[in-house]
């Protein structure tokens, strides 16, 4: 894939207060980062699916305590392919022994579409942990609008390098099922790499791979990435 957002609040202690008692001081204001990245794909690919070559896939996230909210975007270098803006929020619930509960929606937009749909909407339902040395992220989509319900699993794995460099592994699993139609199976492996620059800035490079079990459709897709992250 949301601009700043600072929330502050004020604690009030009785009507009123002597000159012996101090005012109370305001309350201190609510964490929240925002994140913003700027990284360059090969290839657009999305659930095994390739939708464009050579794009800019510029995003930035505001996060305050469980709430995030953000704008990813796919912007094709060539011009025969359409612009994508995805404009998502959600809510973290944390769970025990450091699960969450991801419950949030997606709001897909395709402004320089001529035909179809220009938007669909993708309420969301997900939970991520650790399962060991092994991250899990479990994901339930339905998009109300085209009408497909998608299930997702993600495994992920990581190795430091060193202190800075921890290279990380992943593999994906999923299937999408149209109410009316038959459905298919899509899988991709991965591997990033990320360098930190500093506190807040990461450079990182991936490799990547999907395909699918689509008739007709182009599979076994390999593309890579770049990109820079900046958290404020």
């Amino acid at each position: 894939m949301k601009k700043l957002s600072l929330l502050l609040a004020a604690l009030l202690t009785g009507v009123a207060l002597s000159a012996q008692t101090p005012a109370p001081a305001p309350a201190p204001a609510a964490n929240y980062t925002v994140t913003v990245d700027f990284p360059y794909a090969s290839k657009y690919v999305f659930r095994g699916i390739q939708y464009a070559k050579d794009s800019l896939q510029p995003s930035v996230k505001l996060t305050v305590g469980g709430f995030y909210a953000g704008i990813w975007s796919n912007a094709p270098l060539d011009r025969g392919y359409e612009l994508e803006l995805d404009y998502f929020t959600g809510y973290n619930f944390a769970l025990k022994e450091g699960w969450t509960l991801d419950l949030g929606a997606t709001l897909y937009s395709y402004p320089g579409l001529s035909a179809g749909d220009k938007t669909t909407f993708e309420p969301y339902l997900g939970l991520n942990g650790s399962l060991g040395a092994v991250s899990s992220a479990t994901y339930l989509y339905y998009d109300t609008t085209i009408e497909v319900f998608t299930a997702q699993q993600t495994f992920s794995y990581s190795v430091p390098l060193d202190d800075k460099v921890p290279l990380t592994f992943a593999a994906t699993l999923g299937h999408a099922s149209p109410d009316s139609g038959s459905g298919y199976t899509y899988y991709g492996l991965g591997a990033t790499l990320p360098f930190k620059l500093s506190d807040k800035a990461t450079f990182t490079l991936g490799a990547q791979y999907a395909s699918h079990d689509l008739d007709g459709v182009e599979d076994n897709h390999f593309w890579g990435t770049a990109g820079f992250t900046y958290t404020f």
